[in-house]
């Protein structure tokens, strides 16, 4: 089977059918559309006869090709063995779903299912999209020892961790998963992939880990009908689980990154949910919500990535599942990212926040920075903070926003053009300090320096100013200088 890989991976990367290639052979419009699961666009573009355009129809479309139509070399009959393409009536179709991905490598699954389609199966393997892509951006680029994809699905993430990690198990519940990443990993060229089947931890049973990833069956449901997308267990439970789970198998200094669902509960707050499950861990962690679907929304999402919009349960289905978020008093569901780490420390940090706009990517070139600055914050003594060298975050503006004319503004943003681009309202100390500090100088002559300016006692400024700039170096529009 490798040898007949390694073969397919040569044809395609001598075709182009990779990203840019497959872009650049539909055009914007078909491209755009395609992302939308609009294939008509594309079907058309790639009517001729090209090899790029017959492999795109075959392996992205799903469309049937004839077999006069195949590129040279294409091993139909080796294919068709091997069970990844039928041939009937002179007429090749595929039977997985083969895209180029961003790493160079290939990812293969089953087959889109669009409106029409005969109904998911429950062992489905669902292809490489936007989740896949926001763990990726978001998983430190560290290098690490052992690393551990719980939930690989179509092995997409272990495309990622080769050649940052020495050594990398995944793990699935649905052994055709692991049979479809398989392909995935040889049409990429890795071999060394340790995969294992079962939930949760149960395939790495006393192990340990310098990196855990996971983009796990998050979806909450009353029933879990596809192992791709939901667990079977009740409400957010599975990802609370995963997280209270993975302490016990990270090596000391590891870090545990996923996505997950939670519910929004009438009377509760969301943040006390999902940071309780963090503070269980003993770790230090960091929570994002970065998107919230009221039920309705997020019942007709799932029931769209199924495909069953239009057909004769579609009603029932919806009903059935609003009617349980309903009974269990579900006002919304998040979506975001959950990162831990062994830091070892007796005093564990926790941060849980929202941010729904646009971040600098990829968010895992800075993510060990972040939690840096979360940590270190909070753990700095006022008379440590005082004697620190502080220096502003690249990129920060300030905005100073007021009546025209006006003396003083009514009030003072410092906002970040870089990382996670937060903002945030300040006051004049804080505005001043932003203006003059450098990472040369401790605070605390910054400070007095500023109390001189504007009149204040210098020993009631240097007794409130650390709250306030403890939050902002928690939330990195200041950091402290090493050098």
């Amino acid at each position: 089977m490798n040898d007949l890989l390694d073969r397919l991976r040569e044809l395609l990367l001598d075709t182009g059918y990779t990203i840019d290639g497959v872009r650049e052979r539909l055009g914007d419009v078909a491209a755009t559309a395609l992302s939308r699961e609009e294939p008509v666009p594309a079907l058309r573009a790639t009517e001729g006869d090209d090899p790029l355009g017959t492999l795109v129809r075959l392996w992205w479309l799903g469309a049937a090709v004839d077999v006069r139509r195949a590129p040279r070399g294409l091993p139909v009959e080796e294919l068709a063995a091997a069970g990844l393409v039928t041939v009937e009536g002179g007429r090749i179709t595929s039977t997985v779903h083969l895209q180029p991905w961003e790493t160079g490598g290939y990812v293969v699954s089953d087959r889109k299912v669009r409106p029409g389609d005969p109904a998911l199966r429950a062992d489905h393997v669902v292809g490489a999209g936007g989740a896949s892509a926001n763990l990726a951006q978001l998983v430190s680029r560290r290098p690490v020892g052992r690393a551990l994809d719980l939930g690989t699905g179509c092995g997409v993430q272990v495309l990622h961790l080769d050649g940052r990690a020495e050594e990398i198990v995944a793990t699935d519940v649905n052994p055709r998963a692991l049979d479809l990443a398989r392909l995935s990993w040889g049409l990429s060229g890795i071999r060394e992939v340790d995969a294992r089947q079962g939930s949760l931890f149960d395939p790495v049973p006393g192990e340990r880990f310098d990196l855990i990833v996971s983009n796990p069956p998050f979806v909450i449901s009353p029933a879990g009908r596809f192992s791709y997308r939901e667990s079977g267990f009740q409400a957010d439970d599975f990802c609370r689980d995963l997280v209270r789970l993975a302490p016990r198998h990270l090596a000391p200094g590891g870090t545990c990154q996923l996505l997950a669902n939670w519910l929004h509960v009438g009377g509760e707050d969301w943040q006390d949910r999902v940071g309780g499950w963090l503070a269980e861990t003993g770790c230090d962690g960091w929570a994002v919500q970065r998107d919230v679907q009221d039920p309705a929304e997020y019942v007709e999402l799932w029931l769209r990535d199924a495909a069953e919009q239009g057909t004769p349960r579609y009603r029932e289905l919806y009903e059935d599942w609003l009617g349980w978020f309903e009974s269990e008093n579900v006002t919304g569901i998040g979506f975001g990212w959950i990162t831990l780490n062994d830091s070892g420390s007796l005093d564990p940090v926790v941060r849980v926040e929202e941010l729904g706009h646009r971040v600098e990517l990829p968010v895992g070139g800075y993510v060990d920075e972040v939690l840096g600055s979360i940590t270190g914050a909070h753990r700095l003594t006022d008379a440590e903070l005082l004697g620190a060298r502080l220096a502003p975050a690249d990129g920060m503006l300030e905005e100073r926003i007021g009546p025209p004319g006006a003396e003083d503004p009514a009030r003072i943003v410092l906002r970040q053009t870089r990382g996670l681009r937060r903002s945030a309202q300040v006051g004049t100390v804080e505005a001043a300090l932003a203006g003059v500090c450098d990472g040369q100088y401790p605070l605390d002559p910054l400070l007095a320096a500023i109390a001189e300016l504007t009149g204040e006692d210098p020993d009631d400024l240097r007794a409130k100013a650390p709250e306030g700039l403890r939050s902002l170096i928690a939330e990195g529009f200041f950091h402290i200088s090493t050098g």
